[in-house]
């Protein structure tokens, strides 16, 4: 393995000790992705490795009646109204450790939204990223929805707030509940600078604006595609290859 002296991006602080450790994202998508996709489509590919996997702290589920929301998790007796909840004997343990002044600031688990069906959902974690870099927090990428949710995507400036790490999401279920399991991604978070989001600029060209560089360029990115004798994944290969000579 190539070491490396890297500064680190991102410091994850888990605040739940029984909290699942952020995974780097799976080229994959967790093991859902098609074997062509994942074989032969290096954008796919590469999408769906862009980043960490977030899990909830613990399985639960939710129930939305259109109106109210209730939750429960495993070893609860009931199901509970939601409004805000903490993460079961979290708060005393947030108490035995904190600072005296912030002992009463513990995060909470799950919190009801202003809109309906709207749910805040805490990883159990904080993150702080190096200066100049955020966090883009979104649902998993390229894994299938299966549950009756989706996630809000979000810009999170990590490099100066230091939070808890959460998704907020929408329940587009009613009257069934939707599960949430610790085994599970989530929601994603991906790193990106400053500068991707705080209006990059760009300028649009038309066809009479390409240059022979600019043709050259055209033609030796669509040329294989015409070659039906061409082996399957040929931009992937070209770029892992790219890839692997810049980390030399």
């Amino acid at each position: 393995m190539r070491e490396t002296t890297d500064p680190v991006v991102c410091q994850f602080y888990r605040l739940i000790p029984d909290a699942p450790v952020p995974r780097r994202a799976d080229r994959s998508a967790d093991g859902t992705l098609p074997v062509n996709a994942y074989r032969y489509c290096e954008a796919i590919a590469s999408a769906s490795a862009f980043g960490w996997y977030m899990y909830p702290p613990l399985s639960f589920s939710l129930w939305w009646d259109g109106t109210e929301i209730a939750w429960t998790y495993g070893g609860a007796d009931e199901w509970y109204a939601l409004r805000g909840a903490q993460y079961p004997g979290f708060i005393e343990a947030f108490k035995k450790v904190a600072p005296a002044d912030v002992a009463t600031l513990a995060p909470p688990f799950l919190v009801q939204g202003s809109l309906p069906g709207v749910v805040q959902i805490w990883s159990g974690y904080l993150a702080r990223t190096a200066p100049r870099w955020a966090l883009l927090s979104r649902g998993a990428v390229n894994i299938p929805r299966t549950q009756g949710y989706e996630n809000f995507e979000g810009v999170i400036e990590t490099d100066t707030w230091f939070g808890p790490l959460f998704t907020n999401i929408r329940l587009t279920r009613t009257n069934s509940p939707v599960e949430f399991h610790i085994r599970r991604p989530l929601f994603q978070v991906q790193p990106i600078l400053r500068e991707c989001y705080q209006e990059p600029s760009f300028e649009v060209l038309e066809l009479a604006d390409m240059k022979p560089v600019d043709w050259q360029r055209f033609e030796e990115t669509i040329r294989p595609n015409t070659d039906q004798t061409r082996a399957l994944g040929h931009y992937a290969v070209d770029t892992r290859k790219r890839l692997r000579g810049e980390s030399c």
